[in-house]
């Protein structure tokens, strides 16, 4: 497996990291694709974990919030893709990543039926649970 990054919208990485949020967000899950494929900036750092064949299978992005804090945003693997491990691998890179460029904190809203995968992950639920999407998250939390 391969993780790569990229902050360019005009990247394969980016171009990956779409189509995986398109199967699993918009056609899965049925958000409707404005508010899914939303505006980034180059501020935002996608990433994608690429299975032994090459195969695009897992991704996420995250943005500052400010100098210390990182926010984690569409966390999504493909169905086909499921149980590996990808998505944790994934979030394990970005944790790496953010420590060495001096984050103090992460944070991101699970949806609620993944709010045990970011726990067992470290993150600590925070606040109320709130409407998304149509879909109920949970904010929560990572110390570095």
């Amino acid at each position: 497996m391969e993780i790569k990054q990229s902050n360019q919208t005009s990247s394969a990485v980016y171009a990956d990291a779409i189509m995986i949020r398109k199967a699993v967000f918009i056609k899965e899950q049925g958000i409707d694709p404005n508010l899914e494929l939303d505006t980034v900036t180059p501020a935002t750092w996608h990433y994608v974990l690429y299975d032994d064949q090459g195969h695009a299978v897992a991704t996420a992005r995250i943005t500052p919030n400010d100098a210390t804090t990182g926010h984690i945003q569409r966390v999504a693997t493909l169905k086909s893709a499921r149980g590996h491990g990808y998505a944790g691998a994934l979030i394990k890179q970005m944790i790496r990543n953010a420590k060495a460029q001096g984050y103090h904190q992460l944070e991101l809203g699970a949806q609620v039926t993944a709010q045990q995968f970011y726990a067992h992950l470290g993150f600590k639920a925070v606040g109320p649970i709130f409407m998304e999407a149509g879909l109920k998250h949970q904010a929560m939390k990572y110390m570095l």
